[in-house]
């Protein structure tokens, strides 16, 4: 194996990038999440505004950071009451109807020379994403490291840092601030192209393939 490296809306690996200083992904401040419900009454209450107590760090690619926010099966009923989904704990990817709502922080371009963690292969660094992430290793594509498909409708936009996004045959797109993508079930992988993290907001809806 070569390199293991960041992953994908929502949720992936990606090949690693080259040369670079790397600025510390931990400099980066965690984000909140403001829940919102009702109260016995019917009244509209914050449930809570705090860090997610969901924040998935991947040890065999540092600074590949994952903050699972909330989702959803079926067709929410919107009662306001129900518990906070992400107490059952996370998913790589939701079933067919079913929502995702990540951050993904993916860690900066690699300096030159960068080898990952002892012991790291790109099989166990697939593991440790299922182990923490159910399913989400699955997704890769053994014959082209970084490239993975789900059944899913992503919905991307980059909160800061920038990225590039791959699909097959080479097709490129780099994406800056601000730029959103929409990820229609097909093969990809994503690189960081700075020496900063990239941090993106995915939203993932379950579908099946036809």
């Amino acid at each position: 194996m070569q390199a293991l490296s960041a992953i994908a809306g929502s949720g992936a690996l990606a090949v690693m990038s080259q040369p670079a200083e790397a600025k510390d992904s931990s400099e980066l401040p965690p984000p909140k999440l403001a829940l919102t419900g009702r109260d016995a009454a019917g009244k509209s209450v914050f449930k809570s505004f705090d860090v997610t107590s969901k924040v998935v760090e991947i040890d065999s690619n540092p600074g590949l950071t994952f903050y699972e926010l909330y989702m959803t099966e079926g067709v929410p009923q919107l009662t306001g009451l129900e518990p906070d989904p992400m107490l059952k704990g996370t998913i790589g990817f939701p079933g067919p109807g079913g929502t995702m709502f990540r951050l993904i922080s993916y860690p900066p371009r690699r300096p030159e020379g960068y080898k990952p963690p002892a012991g790291v292969t790109f099989e166990s660094g697939l593991k440790e994403l299922s182990d923490k992430l159910p399913g989400m290793g699955d997704v890769f594509d053994r014959s082209a490291p970084g490239m993975h498909t789900s059944d899913t409708v992503d919905y991307g936009v980059v909160v800061r840092g920038e990225m590039t996004l791959e699909l097959d045959d080479g097709q490129k797109v780099h994406l800056r601030q601000g730029d959103c993508i929409v990820q229609n079930g097909t093969r990809h992988r994503w690189r960081n192209p700075l020496s900063e993290p990239c941090l993106m907001a995915f939203v993932s809806i379950g579908g099946k393939r036809a």
